[in-house]
């Protein structure tokens, strides 16, 4: 049974908000990293949970990152200490969650999946990131070490742009945009992939070429799961009178969600694809099939006049002239082979050869 499935039975009858972490365990420490910022100063630094919880007297913005989800306790502190609902807890450990945003009296919750491809550039790697919006905090939770904010905390080091101006609102624009931005190597990834395997289907349809398909098939509906639910949660925000994000800041997430609706247009637009590759894939094993029974005909074809001429003189009646030729066998040799010969010019003139 798989690990996700096992854990969430682990939860049947217990209490709503129960943590338990769900998913994998993708790295064996939790850590947890800090940035506070304003327009004159930058911290980057790792810190305990008590000393990373310093923030809420502060007038400065601050961005707490923790890496790691196994450990339910620290989660659970963490709750505790900013006064967090039960259930969203509960939420940032299930890993299977479905990306979706919530508004609570003093804070904003949301969570996504961040998507990425392999060094080796053979697979898509899944990870689910959670954000809690306060005043002027945010919290992000990831289930292992590794991300692609790097240049988000590069805009902060080196004051670029007026990210250090802004509020921990416009920081979570940024992440999600970064997030969102990563989404279009992934169409990229699938648009190699489709592009290549349609070479190979038009080339030599296999049973391997069906399972490519499958594949692909799998990983287009998952990335279908993060985007879709993702572009209703972004819409969500621009609906709704959001206090804890600002005006100006409502003017970015728009240009995020009309990447979001690009992106679903191109998801569209690659299962249609891959529906045709399938349909080529069945017509490719169609012709080929269709090729083997035209060769089997045509042989069975040639060897049609040939067996009558044997069935004949195969016949054993008294009264046949030809049984007694001196060169008899040799001239119904010669017959069957002028036969075949001639079938064969036939069917080449034909084109069917």
């Amino acid at each position: 049974m798989p690990e996700g499935i096992s854990k969430t039975s682990e939860k049947s009858g217990l209490p709503p908000g129960t943590l338990i972490h769900i998913g994998k365990v993708k790295t064996e420490k939790v850590k947890i990293t800090a940035i506070n910022y304003n327009v004159d100063d930058f911290n980057q630094f790792e810190c305990s949970l008590e000393e990373c919880l310093q923030f809420k007297d502060s007038n400065k913005f601050y961005w707490i990152n923790i890496d790691g989800l196994q450990n339910t306790e620290v989660i659970g502190e963490v709750g505790k200490q900013l006064n967090l609902h039960p259930l969203l807890l509960e939420d940032i450990l299930n890993t299977n969650q479905r990306p979706k945003v919530e508004e609570f009296d003093n804070y904003l919750f949301l969570t996504l999946k961040m998507l990425g491809i392999s060094k080796k550039g053979d697979k898509i790697i899944s990870e689910q990131v959670s954000f809690v919006l306060g005043n002027n905090w945010l919290l992000s939770f990831q289930e292992q070490q590794g991300d692609v904010f790097d240049v988000i905390r590069t805009r902060l080091r080196e004051n670029k742009g007026i990210i250090r101006k802004k509020g921990t609102d416009y920081l979570l624009y940024s992440l999600i945009d970064a997030i969102v931005d990563n989404y279009f190597f992934v169409t990229e990834y699938f648009s190699d992939k489709i592009e290549i395997l349609e070479e190979q289907i038009l080339h030599n349809p296999s049973q391997e070429s069906l399972q490519k398909i499958q594949k692909l098939k799998r990983l287009l509906m998952n990335f279908r799961k993060s985007i879709i639910p993702l572009r209703e949660a972004v819409a969500s925000l621009q609906k709704y009178n959001v206090e804890l994000i600002k005006e100006s800041t409502f003017r970015y997430l728009r240009d995020v969600y009309e990447h979001l609706i690009h992106l679903s247009d191109s998801l569209e637009a690659q299962r249609d694809m891959l529906a045709s590759i399938m349909d080529l894939y069945l017509s490719g094993i169609s012709n080929k099939m269709n090729e083997v029974m035209k060769v089997l005909t045509i042989i069975a074809t040639i060897f049609i006049p040939l067996t009558f001429i044997a069935g004949v003189y195969g016949m054993n009646f008294e009264n046949m002239p030809e049984l007694h030729w001196k060169f008899g066998y040799f001239i119904i040799w010669g017959i069957m082979i002028i036969v075949a010969v001639i079938m064969i010019n036939y069917f080449k003139r034909k084109k069917w050869l």
